[in-house]
């Protein structure tokens, strides 16, 4: 299956990992694309409006789901948010449903009230931390 792994790229690392378990497993793996030098910890997103919008990386992605059979939201603890989705994921994740793609989360869904009805709705299957119930 090919597998476009969707998250916050402060998650970049277990990202890497998680590509070379499915491509272990016999999946093709797209990747979103981390900018180097960019600071996705930082207080000031700034440099990293500027970065997608010169790399156009949302639109990027978007053709990399476009080929995918699936999607895999790499959902982890993000500050005091536990398994957090965020908005531009989110915004992945309506383009796969739309798209009709299968969507699979790492994690549980995240008690996010503003997504909650909505990533119940596209019904996304939930993995629970362990890309082996593929």
């Amino acid at each position: 299956m090919k597998i476009t792994i969707c998250g916050s790229l402060k998650f970049f690392d277990k990202m890497l990992g998680i590509q070379e378990r499915l491509e272990e497993m016999g999946h093709e793996v797209l990747m979103p694309i981390e900018v180097a030098g960019l600071d996705y910890w930082s207080e000031d997103g700034s440099l990293r409006v500027t970065a997608k919008r010169a790399q156009d990386l949302i639109s990027e992605h978007f053709r990399k789901i476009e080929k995918s059979d699936a999607v895999l939201v790499v959902n982890m603890t993000k500050g005091d948010i536990k398994n957090y989705i965020g908005a531009n994921t989110f915004l992945e994740l309506g383009f796969a449903h739309y798209l009709g793609k299968r969507i699979y989360l790492l994690h549980p869904i995240p008690d996010q009230p503003y997504i909650l009805d909505e990533v119940l709705a596209i019904g996304a299957s939930v993995l629970d931390g362990d890309v082996g119930n593929l």
